[in-house]
């Protein structure tokens, strides 16, 4: 089992940024990949962005493509994602999840707050 903690979240005005951190600890070793999701009010869960601890591949939503990247610093168990251009659409409750094979997601983070405004 690993635990997950995010911090970084926050409120920033449209066009602005923002970098949430994921502190994974217990077994990591059998999560390679982090996910990175969103729940805005009234809708469902979205994916946002994954990333490996071992080869740093990242894939991202189309929706947030070119405006966030993942990053991971495996000597301090972190995994980070840097959000920029926000938009309010953006506004949700990010969550970061780990994976042993990419595909269901077993551990997951308390979630941080991010609001945009417009």
């Amino acid at each position: 089992q690993v635990q997950l903690v995010e911090s970084g979240g926050g409120l920033v005005q449209a066009g602005g940024s923002l970098r949430l951190s994921c502190l994974a600890s217990g077994r990591t070793i059998s999560r390679n990949f982090m996910g990175w999701f969103r729940q805005a009010p009234g809708k469902e869960r979205e994916f946002v962005a994954r990333i490996t601890w071992r080869e740093g591949s990242t894939y991202y939503a189309d929706s947030v493509k070119g405006r966030f990247t993942a990053s991971r610093d495996n000597a301090k168990n972190t995994v980070y994602l840097q959000m920029n251009s926000l938009k309010p659409e953006d506004t949700a409750v990010y969550y970061c999840a780990a994976s042993s094979r990419g595909r269901e997601y077993e551990d997951w983070g308390q979630g941080t707050q991010v609001t945009v405004s417009s």
